[in-house]
């Protein structure tokens, strides 16, 4: 069974750093194009950061661009968010989510959805 399972969430000054994991179980990661989606409350759900099957070519929200790194480890079926400079702006719940089509990622159409981690942002 094809599972992805988020953590690194939690709570953080603004300014502060926190590193998003994203695991991959029950399929082979080198295979998918990952994303980072967020939904904050009382908003709609968006792209945050994308990344194809070989790490060659990236996608950022223009909210996070220069801020936010995406990474993928395929030996260890896992994919990095690197959150930097964090904003209040940026407290939402994070998913991770796969798909074997890139833009069918980036279009914020994914087959497949992790369950998500908390990320705040606050003084």
């Amino acid at each position: 069974q094809l599972q992805l399972v988020e953590s690194g969430g939690g709570w953080v000054q603004p300014g502060g750093s926190l590193r998003l994991s994203c695991a991959a179980s029950g399929f082979i990661l080198d295979y998918y194009a990952i994303g980072w989606f967020r939904q904050a409350p009382g908003k709609e759900r968006e792209g945050v950061a994308c990344i194809n099957s070989s790490g060659g070519e990236t996608y950022y929200a223009d909210s996070v661009k220069g801020r936010f790194t995406i990474s993928r480890d395929n030996a260890k079926n896992t994919v990095y968010l690197q959150m930097n400079s964090l904003k209040p702006e940026d407290t939402a719940v994070y998913y991770c989510a796969a798909d074997r089509g890139y833009r069918e990622l980036v279009a914020g159409l994914p087959a497949y959805w992790g369950q998500g981690t908390q990320v705040t942002v606050s003084s």
